[in-house]
Order: C-alpha cells, then sequence, then structure tokens
C-alpha cells in the first residue's frame, strides 16, 4: 500500500524501541509539535506499570482516545504534528486513526527482543520495569506495510538516519519546506 498523506505522524513501538527520541528529532526537523504519549495516561495507568502490572484494553481506550484528540489539535496550526505512542496492536491503531478523525502514518521503530532489552537495561524509566518488556512483545501486532499506513524502520539505524528515512516519506508535507 503506498502511503497515506497524513498531518499526524505515530512514532510506535514497544517500550525502550527510541519513539520519544526519534518522535522530537522527526517533530524539530518539520518544526511541529511533539506529544509524547506517555504524558496522556491517566494516573491509575502509570501506577499499574510502575507496579509491573501490564494494562488491559479497557485502561488503555481512554488514554489512546485522549491522545488521538490531542494530536488532531495539534496538527491544526501548522498543518503537520508528531507523537510517540507504543500502538502494539492493529486495533489501537485503528482506533487513534479513527478518535484523531484523519489518516495517520505509523512509524514503527522495529527490533529483536535482544536489541530492546539491551537497550532497556541502559535506562531508568519512570513507570516501564523491564519485567514488562516479554508483555509488550506478546501484545505486538507488527503492523503490515500492504495494508496499514506503515513506515516500518530498524531501530538499530541512527536517530539521524531514521528522522532522515521519515521526512522523504512525507511527499505531502514539502511544499511547507520545512526541512529543506
Amino acid at each position: 500500500m503506498a502511503l497515506i498523506a497524513s498531518r499526524i505522524i505515530i512514532i510506535m513501538g514497544v517500550s525502550s524501541s527510541g519513539k520519544s527520541t526519534v518522535g522530537q528529532a522527526i517533530a524539530r526537523r518539520l518544526h511541529a509539535p511533539f506529544l509524547d504519549g506517555d504524558g496522556y495516561h491517566p494516573e491509575a495507568n502509570v501506577e499499574k506499570m510502575r507496579a509491573g502490572i501490564p494494562l488491559t484494553d479497557e485502561d488503555r481506550w481512554p488514554w489512546l482516545e485522549r491522545l488521538a484528540q490531542a494530536l488532531h489539535e495539534a496538527a491544526e496550526p501548522k498543518g503537520v504534528a508528531v507523537g510517540a505512542c507504543s500502538a502494539l496492536r492493529r486495533v489501537y491503531r485503528d482506533y487513534l486513526t479513527d478518535k484523531a478523525g484523519e489518516p495517520i502514518l505509523f512509524v514503527h521503530l522495529a527490533g529483536s527482543r535482544e536489541v530492546i532489552a539491551e537497550r532497556m537495561a541502559k535506562r531508568k524509566h519512570e513507570y516501564m520495569p523491564t519485567s514488562l518488556l516479554d508483555s509488550q512483545f506478546a501484545t505486538l501486532e507488527p503492523p503490515d506495510p500492504a495494508t496499514e499506513n506503515v513506515l516500518v524502520v530498524p531501530v538499530t539505524d541512527s536517530v539521524d538516519r531514521i528522522t532522515q528515512t521519515v521526512t522523504r516519506s512525507l511527499e505531502h508535507l514539502k511544499a511547507f519546506k520545512r526541512w529543506q
């Protein structure tokens, strides 16, 4: 499937794949707002994760809806917004798109469990313990470029290379000459 022109770009993947770092770099390159999905979790979700308890779908729906609406609103002034969200299952990606009311380009930071575990061990996350990594991979339904609006990039690429790959794919935004 060819990429669908989208004002909203969500960097997705399991914990420690680099969603926030990559999302911020892309947002800077596009001169666009960046919204980190972690900031839209209700406190109850944060406490569950901090305790090492995986979230349920019931926990996720209100969070995903708030993030989708915020991204839609953030895209209004500049014509583009970038977000970071795990979006691990297809139903979550479809729900985000539905609640945003417009197409979303998902950028999947794809990596092996071993690479992600090594990254996770090197960082300290406020509420995502390494014990949740297996549940992240168990939940992950890798997006299908044949049927979803997704660009898959390897987590082993540098942030700069990923940023270049993503911005080069955004033909519909080049008219703004944001990064040229």
